[in-house]
């Protein structure tokens, strides 16, 4: 577990434990934490909504008195055999009445409750209650507008003035400036309330006030109220909002991880409920309304959407009216930056309507629910047949229901559900995490989902961006030997029985990946980690009318070395080496990545710097790595061709309420003069961005 900085954080409380019996929510070491638990880098996966929910988990710690083993479990922080110490810790002494409590607990070390402390609370949060409601939101000290500016400073080819081809076509190009603009508003207080809107706007939209296409002066607007426990109402949330249940086939918010350095724990999703919506994509949430009801151990949840959504339209020859548009392909970019990506704006309308019904047993080690989910687009959608997508939704209404159960046994968690999609495609996914001894943590995970099972909001463990027409089996496993060592490793294999992008026939693959961590002390932590995948792929078109298609196996291979240390309290650095291998039909091209790290802290001063050499020799090759970024943004750019990338982040606190930050980042390339292509495209060498953050918090 690579977290110095909390490391010092949890040392210097324990060491004045005497000055308070819960002290301040500390601060998290977000790229530990995020490189620990985000699955394995790839283009495809929705990192912006995850994090947003790992957020939400930071901003809205778990009451530590409460939280039953689903609740803990969901938290992807603690192992099984650590979860049933924790909860016959509490059975046998009664409520936490101080975090330092958690030492005397069997099986938590310094690494464990450094890993937990930003995300418990004592559950003395709502303490406030006996005041009014609307003056507890005027005192709210958790209420803060961010105003986040940001900017590529060359000029790309859609900011150029337009042209003129020699057919006399008019070339299109961007209709806003290059600045991207993002306002977001929150007040918020721990199991008690959330409200608060975001607004965005990307490089190339214009600032337009129209109704018709809901840019109101911004491109983008999210807003949203959630009041929580009003008697036996546990949630009620308008606005924009998420749901997840079960292991994600029928509703899963974002909060869902899969294979990544983090072995054990992260295969398995957890009912987390009804959450806000505040992240700035502009599609894969709820607009309406969401209530829990919670009575003794049962609980239910309805839910009511009507969102905009956008799309292309397509209609018969033969007709012109709008009753018979189809909805040909959906946008979900959330970029209206031309005439043509602008006329997808909202034109269609999503009504959801969905519930679950949910039994928690007292003890916390049983739980079971059943979820529904309807959902009707005001046009059929009818997508272009391809051969791959044969399988694929078509129509205008599409339902999907589960039930699923997690079961607490000792120290393994089973878990499982099981849906069906109108079209009468299946979805089953089931595993269990044991903790074997003290030293071996364990899980396994099977899944299936039919080639025709259509789920829009479903999230579960896959190999693909969504679950369907795949077939897999997932080993993790996590040794701890001894101190100071800790081994990961998972193996998945898969299949596909129908046809997918870019490979036009059944096929299967499997993936690997080790990671050897050592830490002899909590300033010092070092690890290499390698990762195997290998799927089938298209060859490139023969010519031959009887083999337009052949396909055969992609090798990719990935490998990262790293150190950190600490060397005081006010310096820290990070050196790493990344590698990659591809061998594809023959062909084999490698990559390769070195990089520095450091940070220096004084005074309201923080600085945080990188410098990187990259050398890649494809696409397939390309390395990521994950960047420190302003408070609250998420970065892991990924580096193809050959060149340098070095950036300064800088953090400045002016007073109690008001703290700004500013980034500078540039990529030289030294293998091509033009950077990337179509109006994205630029004409040099070089990429520079800026990125300015400010926080205004309303209260000290």
């Amino acid at each position: 577990m690579k977290a110095a900085i909390l490391y010092l954080c949890i040392s210097s409380f324990l060491f004045f434990k005497a000055i308070a019996q819960q002290p301040p929510q500390k601060e998290i070491d977000l790229e530990s934490f995020m490189e620990r638990l985000f699955p394995v880098q790839e283009e495809d996966l929705d990192y912006e909504s995850i994090y947003e929910v790992l957020l939400q988990l930071y901003l809205n710690p778990m009451d530590i008195n409460r939280a039953n083993a689903e609740v803990l479990a969901s938290s992807y922080l603690l192992d099984p055999n650590q979860i049933t110490s924790l909860i016959a810790y509490r059975e046998k002494f009664g409520p936490f009445i101080s975090l330092y409590e958690l030492q005397a607990i069997p099986g938590f070390d310094l690494t464990t409750i450094t890993q937990i402390l930003p995300f418990i609370t004592l559950g003395t949060s709502i303490s406030n209650q006996t005041q009014a409601f609307w003056k507890r939101v005027l005192t709210e000290e958790q209420a803060y507008f961010l105003l986040r500016h940001r900017r590529t400073w060359e000029t790309r080819k859609g900011f150029t003035p337009t042209d003129t081809s020699s057919t006399g076509k008019v070339s299109s190009r961007y209709l806003g400036d290059p600045n991207e603009i993002y306002l977001r508003f929150r007040i918020q207080h721990t199991r008690d309330f959330s409200m608060g809107f975001t607004l965005d706007k990307d490089p190339g939209e214009k600032f337009s006030w129209d109704g018709k296409t809901a840019r109101y002066g911004f491109n983008f607007l999210s807003f949203h109220f959630t009041k929580y426990f009003v008697g036996k109402w546990k949630t009620i949330a308008l606005g924009d909002f998420q749901a997840q249940f079960g292991q994600g086939l029928v509703f899963g918010a974002g909060y869902s991880l899969g294979k990544g350095a983090e072995t054990v724990p992260t295969v398995r999703r957890g009912s987390v409920g009804i959450l806000p919506y505040t992240a700035a994509l502009e599609f894969g949430f709820f607009r309406g309304a969401g209530v829990t009801y919670q009575n003794g151990s049962w609980q239910s949840s309805l839910l009511a959407s009507y969102a905009p959504r956008d799309g292309r339209a397509a209609a018969s020859i033969d007709t012109l009216t709008s009753e018979d548009l189809t909805i040909n392909s959906f946008n979900q970019s959330g970029l209206h930056r031309t005439s043509s990506e602008l006329s997808t704006k909202n034109q269609f309308r999503e009504l959801t309507l969905g519930g679950n019904f949910q039994y928690s047993s007292k003890s916390g080690k049983f739980q079971a629910g059943t979820n529904y989910l309807f959902t009707r687009f005001n046009h059929p959608w009818i997508k272009e047949k391809t051969l791959y997508n044969q399988f694929d939704f078509t129509g205008q209404s599409n339902s999907v229901g589960s039930v699923y159960l997690n079961y607490n046994w000792k120290n393994f968690f089973l878990f499982g559900e099981s849906a069906m999609s109108q079209s009468g495609g299946k979805g089953n996914v089931a595993g269990f995490i044991s903790s074997l001894s003290k030293q071996v943590d364990f899980s396994v995970l099977w899944r299936k989902y039919d080639t025709n099972f259509h789920s829009f909001y479903g999230n579960a463990f896959a190999e693909s961006t969504r679950p369907a027409n795949e077939n897999g089996v997932y080993l993790g496993i996590q040794i701890k030997p001894i101190p100071k060592w800790k081994v990961n490793a998972y193996y998945d294999f898969f299949r596909f029985p129908w046809m997918r992008y870019r490979v036009y026939a059944p096929s299967k693959g499997y993936e690997w990946l080790a990671r050897i961590s050592f830490q002899p002390n909590r300033n010092l932590t070092a690890f290499f980690q390698i990762r195997e995948e290998q799927k089938d792929r298209n060859l490139s078109d023969s010519g031959e009318p009887a083999l337009p298609y052949q396909i055969k196996p992609i090798n990719k291979i990935n490998g990262l070395l790293s150190l950190e240390y600490q060397v005081s309290k006010a310096f820290f650095f990070r050196s790493r080496i990344l590698f990659s291998r591809v061998n594809f039909d023959t062909q084999k091209s490698a990559g390769f990545m070195i990089l520095q790290d450091a940070q220096y802290s004084f005074g309201k001063f923080r600085l945080t710097g990188r410098i990187a050499l990259f050398d890649t020799d494809d696409y397939d090759t390309r390395l990521y790595a994950f960047e420190n970024n302003v408070l609250w943004t998420f970065s892991i750019p990924a580096f193809s061709g050959q060149g340098m990338r070095h950036y300064l982040l800088a953090q400045y606190q002016i007073n109690s309420q008001l703290t700004t930050y500013f980034r500078f980042a540039r990529t030289s390339y030294t293998d091509r003069e033009t950077i990337s292509s179509g109006l994205q495209e630029i004409n040099g060498p070089t990429q520079t961005e800026t990125t300015l953050l400010i926080r205004y918090m309303l209260h000290h």
